[in-house]
């Protein structure tokens, strides 16, 4: 009885110093911060009035903007397919089970978050699709719990780690990838750079070593941050998250089929037939060239994802169920991407007075102003800003890689860590950019503003540890002159 008292007068618990910055940051952010697609917008009208500062015309401004608003169509397809097939996989009667295992392995709220950054980290370095979806419904998981204390926020801003620092260090990088596929590049980049195989960029040691650390250090923070006692909010104090509980619960079943029409929707066949032209395909594929090679093309990668959720769900209706929960987390891509070819087309194409684009200014400040000592710190900088205004690994790869790998050239730095700073710098805005968060909060029904605050913290970590970092092993490495196909 004496046990008893003491256990229930002892004073609750209270939160740490980073725990309480995280609180006030994400206090903050609810109440200022705007939707995605404003970022979006004002990244346009800060590069067009750029471009006019320039001297380029308000017409070849408008002009460039609206010649590159549908650029990007056929890799906006690309990385929606990539939330598609990823949520499709994660979703599987299968998979789903294996997620209420996993759910089951934290005793406490503190020990579940960073559980949850853990697994987000390491399954962005398959699919970075893959990582927010599984990652949200694990934390979904977890919350039914009611034995655990856990913060539904801290944990959501854990379930995007994997996105907000390392994807870009794996197999779905955008920028390895496309280095990786002459076919793919820009023939003007193409000339420049070469061939990169991933031997030479995420398979690197010097990489491997980095995203280790970027790991390590993360999951320390999450630790540090995790809010206990009082300040502990949960899942049902939010509208959308319990709004997609009962949804949840009312979808778990395959409802039954009703009229005859229906029958090759519920039958495995077509699964079958459909499955066994893809499995063909993907065997011819990869014994015609490296595993490696086969993977780093993003079409192979969204067709491998996919069938693999059509042989999971092994119904076609099913498959199609979760096919069709899927594409409203695709809506912020969808909608935004296009504002970022306009925002590529006014760097690359609307010209200023002096004939000159405003991707040729940067190019030429970047130049003057690294050296080959210092030339991972100011594209590392350099890529995290820019990030802020095009948060698109693959088409902010585009824009920036002409000239950047130029000097990389001129400088005489290895290529393929070039690449690999662009990956973990542009990187660095995520964590507080919410483009790349609309997935994942559709999941989990919050709002950016829920977990931004702990992301924020989570930025301020890492800027200092991945440039040093990027620095100091990037001086392990020797320049090699570009390899043509």
């Amino acid at each position: 009885a004496g046990l008893r008292h003491a256990m229930t007068s002892a004073a609750p618990v209270a939160d740490g110093p980073l725990a309480r910055f995280a609180l006030r940051s994400a206090a903050w952010a609810e109440r200022w911060f705007p939707d995605a697609y404003v970022f979006a917008a004002l990244g346009v009208v800060v590069v067009a009035l750029a471009a006019l500062a320039f001297g380029a015309t308000p017409t070849a401004t408008a002009a460039a903007f609206g010649d590159g608003y549908w650029s990007l169509i056929p890799f906006t397809m690309q990385m929606a397919f990539v939330v598609i097939g990823g949520y499709v996989v994660a979703t599987a009667p299968a998979v789903a089970r294996l997620i209420d295992a996993l759910a089951r392995v934290p005793r406490t709220g503190r020990g579940a978050i960073c559980y949850v950054a853990l697994v987000s980290r390491l399954t962005s370095l398959l699919s970075w699709g893959f990582s927010l979806v599984f990652g949200g419904l694990l934390v979904r998981a977890l919350a039914r719990r009611d034995d655990l204390d856990m913060d539904y926020r801290a944990a959501g801003a854990a379930a995007y780690l994997g996105l907000g620092a390392v994807w870009a260090m794996g197999l779905s990088s955008s920028a390895a990838q496309l280095q990786a596929n002459p076919a793919s590049m820009p023939p003007g980049l193409l000339a420049i750079t070469g061939v990169i195989p991933f031997s030479e960029t995420i398979f690197l040691w010097q990489s491997i070593a980095l995203t280790a650390a970027l790991i390590a250090v993360s999951l320390l923070v999450c630790f540090l941050t995790s809010p206990r006692g009082a300040s502990v909010k949960r899942a049902r104090e939010f509208e959308g998250a319990d709004r997609l509980a009962a949804e949840e619960t009312h979808a778990a079943a395959l409802p039954p089929r009703t009229r005859p029409g229906e029958w090759l929707e519920y039958s495995p066949l077509i699964t079958l037939l459909l499955a066994s032209m893809s499995v063909g395909w993907l065997v011819y594929e990869f014994a015609q060239k490296p595993a490696v090679v086969a993977i780093a093309n993003l079409n192979t990668y969204n067709f491998l994802f996919l069938t693999a959720g059509l042989l999971l769900h092994w119904r076609p209706r099913s498959f199609l169920n979760a096919v069709a929960r899927a594409v409203p987390s695709t809506g912020g891509v969808l909608i935004q991407f296009p504002l970022y070819g306009g925002i590529a087309s006014l760097l690359t194409a609307a010209k200023g007075a002096d004939g000159q684009t405003l991707a040729h200014h940067l190019s030429s400040v970047f130049v003057r102003i690294a050296s080959t000592e210092t030339f991972t710190l100011v594209m590392g900088v350099y890529s995290a800003v820019l990030g802020f205004f095009v948060p698109s690994g693959g088409g902010k790869w585009i824009i920036e890689a002409p000239y950047v790998m130029q000097a990389a050239n001129d400088l005489q730095v290895h290529l393929g860590w070039a690449v690999q700073v662009y990956n973990a710098a542009e990187a660095l805005p995520n964590l507080i950019n919410p483009f790349w968060m609309l997935p994942l909060l559709g999941v989990l029904g919050l709002k950016a503003r829920d977990i931004v605050g702990f992301t924020f913290l989570q930025l301020l970590v890492h800027i200092p540890l991945v440039l040093g970092l990027l620095w100091l092993l990037g001086m392990t490495l020797s320049y090699h002159p570009p390899v043509m196909p």
